[in-house]
C-alpha cells in the first residue's frame, strides 16, 4: 500500500485521489498511520461485506435460540465486537 505524510497529501491531493482509485493509499501523520483513502467501490464493498456479515450472525443467532443453543448477551456481543467466534 501506497503511504503518504499527510502534507503530501495535501499537496498532491488529486494524485492521491487517482492512485486510491486503484489501490488504498495510506496517510501518516508524525509517522503514525491516521487514515486509508479508498475507492468509492471499494467502500462501498467493505460496508456490503460488513452488512452481510451481521445479517449471517442474526440468522445464526434466531437458529441457536430456536435449537436453544444460546450463549448470555454479554458474550455474544464480545464476539461481535472481536470479530471471533466459535
Amino acid at each position: 500500500m501506497k503511504a503518504l505524510t499527510a502534507n503530501e497529501a495535501k499537496t498532491h491531493f488529486g494524485e492521491m485521489l487517482m492512485n486510491a482509485q486503484q489501490a488504498p493509499v495510506q496517510i501518516n501523520k508524525n509517522g503514525k498511520p491516521v487514515a486509508v483513502l479508498v475507492s468509492f467501490d471499494e467502500y462501498e464493498s467493505i460496508e456490503a461485506m460488513k452488512l452481510s456479515m451481521l445479517q449471517y450472525r442474526a440468522i445464526k443467532a434466531k437458529a441457536d435460540i430456536a435449537n436453544q443453543d444460546t450463549v448470555d448477551g454479554e458474550s455474544f456481543f464480545d464476539e461481535l465486537e472481536t470479530g471471533k467466534h466459535d
